[in-house]
């Protein structure tokens, strides 16, 4: 199954609770933190919802 890199590019500060919420169960924490996440739909729905904070890479 593919996976995906999901790396912070920008800070949550002035953002909306709910995007802030979401880059916590993300895991990430600070900008530059990286995490690999399984490609599934539900990975997806948040990446897409912070995607203006965000990059996303596949990896295998």
């Amino acid at each position: 199954m593919a996976r995906l890199k999901v790396t912070q590019l920008k800070g949550r500060v002035g953002e909306k609770h709910f995007a802030r919420e979401t880059l916590r169960s993300l895991g990430l924490k600070r900008i530059g933190d990286t995490v690999i996440k399984e490609d599934r739909p539900e990975i997806r729905g948040m990446v897409r919802a912070v995607a203006h904070l965000v990059a996303v890479e596949e990896v295998d």
